[in-house]
């Protein structure tokens, strides 16, 4: 299976970019969906995620600014992000937790990476 994120692209402080992230190949369920970041020379810390059931979490930073959605008919996760700030330029990944196949062990999968830039 892979992940295909794209969305990402250069915008000024107060923009709003959307991010997707649709899986390709067969899956046979997806538990918790995640969108994480990687700022330069930090570490990847984790944005929000969003389970089975649409139950969301945010990191305090983006708390009010990020919405996250999935559409489980289109194996898709969303990020949308308004009132953005210089401190959210990042590399965006997006994760499943999921299973390919009945039986199978959840793993987790990752999309590719996606620039998010801020300018001030």
């Amino acid at each position: 299976v892979q992940l295909q994120a794209s969305g990402g692209g250069l915008v000024q402080a107060g923009g709003s970019l959307r991010l997707s992230c649709a899986a390709s190949g067969s899956i046979f369920s997806i538990n918790a969906m995640r969108w994480y970041r990687q700022a330069p020379g930090k570490q990847l810390k984790l944005v929000a995620f969003i389970t089975t059931d649409g139950i969301t979490s945010y990191a305090d930073s983006v708390k009010g600014r990020f919405t996250i959605s999935r559409d489980n008919a289109k194996n898709s996760v969303y990020l949308q992000m308004n009132s953005l700030e210089p401190e959210d330029t990042a590399v965006y990944y997006c994760n499943f937790y999921a299973r390919l196949r009945v039986g199978a062990a959840y793993g987790d999968y990752w999309g590719q990476g996606t620039q998010v830039t801020v300018s001030s």
